[in-house]
C-alpha cells in the first residue's frame, strides 16, 4: 500500500470511530414536546393522560386528546407515581432498557485494546523502517549495491588530473610491494612528530 492509501484509510477509520462515539453518547433529537413533571402530575390527577411508558427517569406517552409528551421524573423510586397512575386509570408500562447489539458491544469493549495494538504496530514499523528502510533502527543496514563494469560511471580519466590522488595511489602501491620499508621509516621518525 502506498502512503496516500494508508492516510485515506486512517482518516476513514477515525471518521467511523467518531461517528460511532457521537451516535452512542450524543443526545437523540426529541420527537415529543417536553412537559414539566409538575404539569404531568396535574394532568394525571385531571385524567388528561391516556397512556404512559416509564423508562428509567424518562416518562413518555399520550394525552387524552392524542398529543404525545415526554417528561423526566426527579424521583428514582416511582412507586408513588405508579399508585397515582393506577388510581386514575392510566394505561402504563415500562420500556426495556436500550441494549446495544452484541457486535457493537464487542467492538466498544475491545476498541481500546485494538487501538493500542494498532499504535504499537505502527510505531514498530516506523522504528524498523517499514518497507522503505528509513526508520530509526535502520542505521546498521547497508545500502551498498554491487555494480558491474558497465554500470561504473566514474573512470580513472575523470580523476587523472588530480596530483594528490596520484601520489596517494603511488604510496599505496609502494606499501603493498614492500611494507617493511614503510614500517622502518616510521621507526626512524623522531618522537613527538607523526
Amino acid at each position: 500500500m502506498n502512503d496516500l492509501t494508508k492516510n485515506i484509510l486512517l482518516w476513514v477509520v477515525i471518521a467511523v470511530v467518531l461517528l460511532a462515539v457521537f451516535s452512542n453518547f450524543g443526545g437523540r433529537p426529541g420527537v415529543n414536546p417536553e412537559m414539566p413533571y409538575s404539569q404531568f402530575l396535574t394532568e394525571v390527577e385531571n385524567n388528561a393522560i391516556k397512556q404512559a411508558t416509564i423508562k428509567g427517569e424518562t416518562i413518555s406517552g399520550t394525552r387524552a386528546n392524542g398529543d404525545s409528551f415526554v417528561t423526566f421524573s426527579p424521583e428514582t423510586d416511582n412507586t408513588a407515581l405508579i399508585g397515582m397512575l393506577k388510581k386514575h386509570d392510566v394505561n402504563f408500562g415500562a420500556a426495556a432498557p436500550e441494549r446495544q447489539s452484541i457486535p457493537m458491544q464487542l467492538f466498544l469493549s475491545s476498541f481500546p485494546i485494538l487501538l493500542l495494538i494498532g499504535v504499537w504496530v505502527y510505531f514498530m514499523r516506523q522504528m524498523q523502517g517499514g518497507a522503505g528502510g528509513r526508520g530509526a533502527m535502520s542505521f546498521g543496514k547497508s545500502r551498498a549495491r554491487l555494480l558491474n563494469e558497465d554500470q561504473v560511471s566514474v573512470t580513472f580519466a575523470d580523476v587523472a588530473g588530480v596530483e594528490e590522488a596520484k601520489e596517494e595511489v603511488k604510496e599505496i602501491v609502494d606499501f603493498l610491494k614492500d611494507p617493511a620499508k614503510h614500517v622502518a621509516a616510521l621507526d626512524e621518525k623522531p618522537a613527538g612528530k607523526s
